[in-house]
């Protein structure tokens, strides 16, 4: 070697080692100011929360194990505040694989609970965090380890007989599979972004969540939480059969296949999401949901059966909010606004939550019961109920001169009923050139308030748009399209969403819906208008909180796709997951006197 060569060599060599020594360093002085900087954090938290002080130092209990009834062991951290006196308990089931972030999370969080007077216990679920055992199947052990865990909790001699759980999605499922226990049982819940009906996140409609389960599956299947890069995402959406997403995307994920095949409210479903949950509650639930949240149509049924059939001393004290959020995120308007980061807005109404209903704190954390952000207007506000009481159901009817397709066509939304002849609207669905999904109520990154003139300026979206509003108006509560149609399949899809539109003609989604269902006398294209007989069906779209200003206007997209929020149905009436050879459809949306359409809003008066 020459010297030169190996002088570079040693000088490479040193620089490495010089790196490698500092990084070794750092990360050292990180784990050793873990505890010192998680108390900072959390007392920077609390600040930026409008906490009041913290009242107790901390002690950290590490790798507390809880024995499962089949013998795994199910790993926590205990955050203790230094104190003699038995305390009230947040427990919190984390469904995360260890990583920094996770770590840093837990001990901020913990340290912020029990410095405020709480043994906290953060546990890994199954197959995460440090616990034992496998992730997959999720779901199914959840209920077994966590009541395993609220025993072990009620034997210690800290436990002063309250238990309160927070968290949202996973972390709202491990909540509800406990909400009807006892002896021991919870004393508070807060669930975030969650529900009792995974099915129906899910399966919306009928149709599949596509992009939400890929990408729910493919960030969670290894033993590390790492989103797949978009280009490797869509390679698993894109393609045929539905089945084999995964494999396209990453590799076999059997929970996925299982999800993407129990199209039906089954067994499999039943044992997920069990019977009545809501309805047995046990002790009062704080219920936060985002408009923009695959969750929200079901975490909302949720909150009415609760006020409805629910024990009245756990219905009475029960609350919800609405914000303007998608799945754990932050919406961003059409002026680049965002309100409060979420995850400030997730945690803040924790302590005051937990202070009524864990420590009797006679101030009350949410006087009225519902609470929700209006949007447009961006204001909190508070409620009486869910759908507001004085709610105006307003019908506004679907019109045209028979060519509604795009929005260079002639469709109009107006509050004047059809006439008695009315040209009706058609479109070829084609499963192979779906229309693509923007912005939307997904999980993952693509989730939110997006433009839509580009998916408007195509020709299998009918669009019917009224005149400028002369006046505000808000729409609140849930929205639903009465639709009379035909299509040529046996089996089909029909997609709505509701748009803002802007004085300039930009274009937002506000709330959107889907429809899967059979048809039957499906026939071939020729002779429509002869021999086709509409059917009535109603899409259920998002529930909404949206002010329309003055110069905007209201729009509807009708569709049959919303590719990948949902699956593409192929039109065949075959098995959806594993078909390979879809068709195309010929869809007519028809409104005259004797079939009327209409879009029924919730106006609320000012």
């Amino acid at each position: 070697m020459k010297a030169g060569g190996f002088r570079h060599r040693v000088r490479w060599l040193s620089s490495r080692w010089v790196w490698l020594g500092l990084l070794a360093g750092l990360t050292a002085l990180l784990l050793l100011l873990l505890g010192r900087g998680s108390a900072i954090a959390a007392a920077w938290l609390g600040h930026q929360l409008d906490y009041p002080p913290a009242q107790y130092g901390v002690r950290l209990e590490r790798r507390v194990t809880v024995t499962a009834p089949d013998g795994t062991a199910l790993v926590a951290d205990v955050y203790h505040p230094r104190t003699a006196a038995p305390t009230p308990t947040i427990l919190v089931r984390i469904p995360y694989s260890k990583q920094l972030k996770h770590i840093l999370f837990a001990r901020t969080v913990g340290h912020l609970w029990a410095s405020h007077g709480y043994t906290t216990v953060i546990q890994g679920t199954r197959g995460r965090y440090e616990s034992g055992g496998s992730y997959d199947p999720p779901f199914l052990n959840e209920a077994q380890d966590g009541r395993a865990t609220l025993a072990w909790i009620a034997q210690q001699p800290w436990y002063d007989g309250h238990i309160g759980m927070w968290g949202g999605s996973y972390f709202g499922y491990t909540q509800w599979v406990l909400a009807d226990q006892t002896d021991p049982g919870l004393s508070a819940l807060l669930p975030q972004i969650s529900s009792t009906d995974f099915y129906g996140m899910f399966y919306p409609g009928g149709a599949f969540s596509l992009e939400s389960a890929l990408y729910w599956a493919t960030l969670s299947y290894g033993p590390r939480d790492v989103p797949l890069p978009p280009e490797q995402l869509q390679r698993g959406l894109a393609g045929w059969p539905l089945i084999e997403a995964d494999d396209r995307a990453v590799q076999n994920i059997p929970f996925f296949d299982t999800w993407a095949s129990h199209t039906e409210r089954d067994r499999y479903w039943q044992s997920v999401d069990g019977t009545d949950r809501a309805r047995r509650l046990q002790a009062p639930a704080l219920l936060m949901a985002g408009w923009y949240d695959p969750f929200l149509p079901t975490q909302l049924a949720d909150f009415q059966q609760i006020r409805a059939a629910a024990a009245p001393e756990v219905a009475e004290a029960t609350r919800l909010v609405i914000g303007p959020w998608t799945h754990a995120n932050t919406v961003t308007f059409p002026d680049g606004s965002r309100p409060r980061n979420y995850r400030f807005e997730s945690i803040g109404p924790s302590l005051p939550w937990f202070d009524q209903q864990l420590k009797g704190d006679p101030e009350t954390a949410y006087p009225e019961p519902v609470l929700i952000y209006v949007m447009g207007a961006n204001t909190w506000r508070g409620e009486s109920a869910w759908p507001l009481p004085r709610t105006r159901y307003t019908p506004y009817y679907l019109h045209s001169n028979g060519r509604a397709n795009t929005l260079n066509g002639d469709g109009l939304l107006s509050l004047e009923p059809p006439g008695e002849t009315e040209p009706s609207d058609r479109f070829v669905y084609d499963p192979q050139n779906p229309v693509p999904s923007a912005g939307g109520t997904m999980l993952g990154p693509n989730a939110g308030i997006q433009p839509q003139n580009a998916v408007e300026q195509r020709d299998d979206v009918l669009v019917y748009t009224s005149p400028p509003l002369g006046e505000a108006i808000e729409v609140t509560g849930p929205v639903q399209l009465r639709l009379q149609v035909a299509t040529t399949a046996p089996h089909s899809d029909f997609t709505a969403k509701l748009v803002d539109v802007y004085p300039d003609g930009r274009a937002y989604n506000v709330s959107e819906g889907i429809l899967r269902r059979g048809y039957e006398g499906a026939i071939d294209s020729d002779g429509l208008e002869d021999i086709q007989t509409p059917t009535e069906i109603a899409i259920d779209l998002w529930p909404t909180s949206q002010v329309f200003f003055p110069g905007h206007r209201l729009r509807l997209e009708v569709s049959s796709s919303s590719y990948p929020r949902f699956d593409r149905n192929p039109n065949t009436g075959g098995n959806i997951p594993t078909e390979r050879q879809p068709v195309s459809a010929t869809q007519t949306v028809y409104h005259h006197a004797a079939a009327v359409s209409q879009l029924i809003l919730p106006i609320i008066p000012e």
